[in-house]
């Protein structure tokens, strides 16, 4: 086989592809020309530049999906999908056009400057899918309830007697839809109101029944078991780290996870000065808002409550005793920074190193799961 390496550098469209092409060290790119967005003429494409050498290609992440690298390393040539947030960009460059990304992204990748993503399975990309429009539904219902809290306020009336949305909240509600204290327009506003808001929760309780089914089979009930261990974190908030973080064995250090989630604290230091700011923020933001609701939990004495001794029933020991150790840990680490700082400060701090507890037990899972298959290999 030929030593040739072609790089290929893919700026991705609905309808276009831009490609740029670099052989081996070549200063400049040998071709730079926009294909229509169609597999045949790709695969076309790509089998021309095989015949000169390796092909190596990438493109960004982005609203393409994996659909063109799963076809290209279907077809035999190297395709990886790289992260654009971590893409290298020159001080006061802001042209940015087609033709110009393509050849950075073939010049950078062959110059290993760019971060590759993990790539699911088709499998489990429909999993986090379902999960991800499980959160979805979330949003929505927030947004409905807003819609009838705030129509109501329009009108004069405002729930007094406790939190909203409680049973009792609800039940002051459908008082007033039935009870004639508003005009028959009013009411009707309000009914509608309701039954979307009626509709989103039957929607996500469907959904919820979905993602249980999946959560306890073969595939996911042992990183399942383990996450539910911990305090805060059930079904839904254990398959939203499974399906986001996938391969929990790329992070060979639970600093390494931090940083993904985006929970590090950022830094701006130089010489003698050292300044740390808020968290970057820069990972996925569904697992750290899974972590961060999770980190309440841990303001409260340490504690093994009904539903706690439930999911951690069937566990390993050693699993069940890395979730009481993260309880009294957590729990200090929460009050020793809240009596300096605020709430808010020291929940994050939990959840982040809520990570490193998480982290621990799933290298153990991956480990047990790597054993498994070369036993049975």
């Amino acid at each position: 086989m030929s030593s040739t390496i072609i790089w290929i550098g893919m700026d991705v469209h609905k309808d276009t592809v831009m490609v740029a092409v670099y052989v081996d060290g070549a200063s400049e790119p040998e071709v730079v020309k926009q294909l229509p967005n169609d597999r045949g003429k790709l695969k076309r494409f790509f089998q021309r530049w095989a015949r000169r050498g390796e092909v190596r290609s990438c493109y960004e992440a982005s609203g393409a999906g994996y659909v063109l690298q799963r076809e290209i390393t279907g077809w035999g040539y190297g395709c990886e999908v790289v992260a654009p947030s971590l893409i290298p960009v020159r001080p006061g460059d802001r042209r940015k056009h087609d033709q110009k990304d393509a050849i950075q992204l073939a010049r950078l990748y062959r110059a290993g400057e760019l971060v590759t993503i993990r790539i699911p399975t088709s499998a489990e990309e429909r999993v986090r899918d379902l999960v991800r429009c499980r959160e979805c539904f979330q949003r929505e219902i927030l947004r409905s309830r807003h819609y009838v809290t705030k129509f109501l306020a329009r009108r004069g009336l405002v729930y007094r007697e406790g939190k909203n949305w409680t049973q009792k909240h609800r039940d002051w509600v459908q008082q007033i839809l039935t009870g004639g204290t508003l005009e028959p327009g009013d009411l009707s506003v309000l009914g509608e109101y309701l039954a979307l808001l009626d509709y989103k929760t039957s929607r996500r309780e469907d959904l919820d029944h979905q993602i249980e089914e999946i959560a306890f089979s073969s595939d996911y009930r042992a990183g399942v078991g383990r996450l539910r261990s911990f305090r805060g974190l059930d079904t839904i908030a254990a398959m939203t780290l499974l399906t986001e973080i996938g391969d929990w064995r790329r992070f060979e250090r639970p600093g390494q996870l931090m940083a993904y989630l985006g929970l590090v604290p950022s830094e701006h230091s130089s010489g003698g000065r050292e300044q740390r700011g808020p968290i970057t923020k820069a990972g996925n933001s569904r697992c750290r808002h899974v972590l961060v609701q999770a980190a309440w939990h841990y303001r409260h004495r340490p504690a093994v409550g009904g539903r706690l001794k439930v999911r951690q029933r069937g566990q390993p020991p050693g699993v069940v005793a890395h979730a009481w150790k993260a309880q009294h840990r957590l729990h200090k680490l929460y009050h020793r920074i809240a009596a300096r700082k605020s709430s808010r400060i020291a929940v994050v701090a939990v959840a982040r190193e809520l990570v490193g507890f998480l982290w621990a037990v799933m290298q153990e899972l991956e480990t047990e799961k790597a054993g498994e298959l070369h036993s049975a290999a």
